[in-house]
């Protein structure tokens, strides 16, 4: 269907306006991930995350250039549909064939991009290390975050860096574990850079949120879907509640510590694709709603540092 049948589909749903207030009214901030729905267009994708209860929309760069901005901020606005976060940017440290500064010069357009759709967390990441010492590696990426820092800060957004588990992606990223890219963060020292966290690549690792104060004070976006077994690079991502992460558990911590940032539900692969991105959406809507029952007031009510380190060093694996 063209875009502008699409358009009208959207202005018509009153019928689907109750859901979407409905999940909005929750304490916890949920969107869809437009890799879950790769081969819709944005019209279509914007149809069926109202139908499902979703006002926000996470959006990938490379689908979002078979439309103008304009037309984008145009469906968007009808749908009233947010903007959580746009992916990705970032590469300086070269591993993708383009020099620092065409690295750096992607990510200001990346910015601009954000805020004129009016997204406050650009995704980044770092890079490969490429043949560089990891010292030189480091300092490349502090180079390039101290250089868009300001220019995020005029934009209103956040650039959220987002390590790569080694198990997941072996060799795409230098940044592979959350302390590593915590470090980074806190030496760029910048109220616009913050940590976006992968919980399909992190929540069985207990030691990485061990301060989980820290974590909660630095972090923009968590990225959710789950897996049975240890991390390899051929895991697909499957539906949250699927799997056997104790996803629930380190959001709750997370809430808990401080966290009020946007929470992407992001299932990509052949659980996906068999089972169609209608029945996808809608248990992503169940996980958000049982999620939100469970830790709705987990945001208002903080634990101790201690108490919250103690949960962590138990690993427990409840799921709503």
């Amino acid at each position: 269907m063209e875009n502008i049948a699409y358009s009208s589909i959207i202005r018509d749903m009153p019928c689907f306006g109750d859901a979407a207030a409905m999940r909005s009214t929750t304490s916890l901030r949920f969107a869809v991930s437009q890799l879950t729905t790769l081969r819709w267009e944005l019209p279509e994708e914007l149809c069926h995350c109202i139908e499902h209860g979703f006002d926000a929309i996470s959006l990938w760069r490379p689908k979002l250039s078979d439309l103008s901005l304009t037309e984008a901020r145009s469906l968007l606005k009808q749908a009233g549909v947010r903007v959580a976060c746009l992916q990705w940017a970032g590469g300086f440290t070269g591993s993708d064939g383009r020099s620092f500064q065409e690295s750096v010069d992607d990510c200001c357009e990346a910015i601009d991009t954000a805020e004129q759709l009016e997204t406050d967390t650009l995704v980044v990441y770092a890079g490969c290390r490429g043949g560089h010492t990891l010292s030189h590696a480091r300092r490349l990426v502090l180079h390039a975050l101290w250089e868009l820092a300001p220019v995020a800060a005029a934009a209103g957004v956040s650039l959220a860096v987002k390590p790569v588990r080694s198990p997941a992606a072996p060799g795409c990223g230098f940044l592979t574990t959350l302390a590593e890219a915590l470090e980074v963060i806190e030496a760029v020292d910048h109220p616009q850079v913050g940590l976006a966290i992968d919980l399909w690549a992190y929540a069985d690792d207990s030691a990485a949120f061990h301060d989980c104060d820290r974590l909660a004070r630095h972090t923009r976006l968590v990225s959710i879907a789950d897996r049975v077994g240890e991390l390899h690079a051929d895991q697909e991502r499957l539906p949250p509640g699927q799997g056997s992460l104790p996803l629930a558990d380190r959001l709750e911590m997370l809430l808990r510590a401080g966290f009020c940032g946007v929470f992407e539900l992001d299932p990509v692969g052949e659980t996906v694709a068999r089972d169609g991105y209608e029945a996808t959406l809608a248990a992503d809507g169940r996980y958000a709603s049982a999620l939100a029952s469970r830790l709705g007031d987990a945001s208002t009510q903080r634990w101790p540092a201690r108490a919250i380190t103690q949960l962590a060093e138990a690993g427990a694996t409840g799921r709503p």
